[in-house]
C-alpha cells in the first residue's frame, strides 16, 4: 500500500505537537522546581533575531493547521497569537490537534497535485501539493518544533531527544 498524503500529513502533525505539548509540560515542571518565573522561558530565544518561545509554539500551530487544511481545500482557521503562558501554548497546540482531526483522509488524499497558493508577506508562492507538504510544510514545521525544544533545553528544562521523538 502506497503513503497517502493524509497518512504523510495529518498523522505527523498531531504526533509531534502531542510530543511538544509534553516538552512544554516539562519546561512549566522545571520553572516551577527551580523557581524561574515561567515568562522568562515563555520568552526566550536562541538569538536576538529569532522568535521566542511563544511565537515557535505559535508557527508550530499555523504551519500544521495551515497545510492540514489547504491540502483539505478548507478554510484555515484562524488563531490569535495571544498565549502568555504554558497552560496557554498547551491549549493552542490542542486547539490545532482537534481541528486536524476533524479532518477526513479523504479530504485530503489525492492533493498531491491540488494548486496551493500561499500568500506571503511580500508575494505569493504557488505549489503543488506534494511539493508544498514535503519541501515547505515539513522543514518548517520541525525548524519550529525543534526551536522551541532547544529553547527549553538550552535554558536547562530537562528535556532529551526522546521527548523530541515520543514514544516508538
Amino acid at each position: 500500500m502506497s503513503l497517502t498524503m493524509y497518512q504523510a500529513s495529518v498523522p505527523v502533525f498531531v504526533r509531534s505537537m502531542t510530543n511538544l505539548q509534553a516538552i512544554l509540560e516539562k519546561g512549566a515542571k522545571y520553572a516551577e522546581a527551580k523557581k524561574v518565573e515561567p515568562s522568562v522561558l515563555i520568552n526566550a530565544r536562541l538569538a536576538p533575531d529569532m522568535f521566542p518561545l511563544s511565537r515557535q509554539v505559535q508557527a508550530v500551530s499555523d504551519s500544521a493547521k495551515g497545510a492540514g487544511a489547504r491540502l483539505a481545500d478548507i478554510e484555515v482557521p484562524s488563531m490569535p497569537d495571544t498565549e502568555t503562558t504554558f497552560p496557554e501554548l498547551h491549549a493552542r497546540l490542542q486547539k490545532t490537534i482537534d481541528f486536524l482531526n476533524t479532518i477526513k483522509p479523504e479530504q485530503i488524499d489525492g492533493s498531491e497535485d491540488r494548486a496551493i497558493v500561499l500568500k506571503m508577506r511580500t508575494r505569493e508562492a504557488h505549489f503543488k501539493g506534494r511539493q508544498y507538504l514535503f519541501d515547505f510544510v515539513y522543514p518548517n514545521f520541525f525548524f519550529h518544533v525543534a526551536t522551541a525544544y532547544a529553547i527549553l533545553r538550552h535554558n536547562g528544562a530537562d528535556v532529551g531527544k526522546m521527548d523530541f521523538l515520543g514514544s516508538i
